[in-house]
């Protein structure tokens, strides 16, 4: 049972955008105690919040911080919205601010938190070219694809296919096969197809992204795979050795978010943008059960 003052506080915070009920939506933990809650029970705070990604973070100074990321299915070790809704979310309860330090599964990583929040990425890489494309495109819907621009595997902390497409008319329009893009993702041991388009309206392009072997079908907003398209567009000659980015996803999905992305000069590459918190919580948690997770 349930003893008085033993809960955790969650958030429920809305990535990319500084609107409620746009953007990517992710579960944030706060944690007040030492340790991290087993496993098991992170899971099943993931699958009861029903977010892509929940964050778990613990704040070690006011310069170090850890955070673990769960789907509803399983561990990941980098979430890009989650990331920013997390540290929007400290800064807002004046928890953290400045440069910092965190340190996750993909690696230790510097965030830049103010007005927004930049994630650094994991070093970026071209992990493969896929030479026959048929089938990704096919599982999108898409028979006469006529890509100018190779389709890749590309790692920026997680691995993403991103595939490219002549206009965005044929982005909004696609008839993607959850069944087939899960098991081709797993063939070429990736996340997601990471798809986009060039719009010429401002926005370095368009973007859509599904997920289905990790229980997403679409995201609104995909930090890592915005991530790795930046770098992607950068190897293809498309962009200069320093640069910004700013990516607009989740149109379908009614979800409109901004992705910024930064390339330094050194080829440190930060992905980030603004978040808003729309719900916040206590989750009840059985203190015989789980006594190292309780405040």
């Amino acid at each position: 049972m349930y003893m008085e003052g033993k809960a955790l506080q969650y958030c429920v915070v809305d990535a990319f955008t500084d609107k409620p009920f746009g953007g990517n939506p992710a579960g944030v933990v706060p944690l007040e105690s030492d340790t991290f809650p087993p496993e098991e029970l992170m899971l099943q705070i993931a699958a009861e919040l029903r977010y892509s990604e929940t964050a778990f973070i613990r704040r070690h100074s006011a310069q170090e911080f850890t955070i673990r990321f769960f789907t509803p299915k399983a561990e990941v070790a980098l979430c890009g919205h989650a990331t920013i809704a997390a540290f929007s979310l400290l800064h807002q309860r004046e928890l953290a601010s400045g440069r910092l330090i965190c340190h996750t599964l993909a690696g230790d990583l510097t965030v830049e938190v103010g007005h927004r929040v930049m994630m650094q990425m994991a070093k970026p890489r071209i992990v493969k070219t896929i030479a026959d494309t048929a089938a990704l495109y096919q599982a999108l819907g898409i028979n006469d694809p006529h890509p100018t621009m190779p389709v890749q595997v590309v790692y920026a902390g997680l691995s993403d296919v991103m595939i490219p497409l002549s206009d965005v008319t044929k982005l909004n329009r696609l008839a993607p096969d959850m069944e087939s893009i899960a098991a081709l993702t797993k063939r070429h041991e990736a996340v997601s197809f990471h798809v986009f388009a060039f719009g010429n309206d401002g926005y370095t392009a368009h973007v859509r992204d599904f997920a289905p072997l990790y229980d997403i079908p679409e995201e609104s907003a995909t930090g890592t795979a915005n991530a790795s398209l930046t770098y992607y567009l950068q190897q293809c000659g498309y962009l200069g050795t320093q640069t910004e980015c700013a990516f607009i996803q989740g149109e379908a999905m009614g979800r409109p978010s901004v992705i910024d992305t930064r390339i330094d000069s050194d080829g440190t590459l930060y992905i980030g943008g603004s978040a808003t918190i729309v719900a916040e919580g206590r989750l009840y948690i059985s203190p015989s059960d789980h006594r190292s997770l309780l405040p």
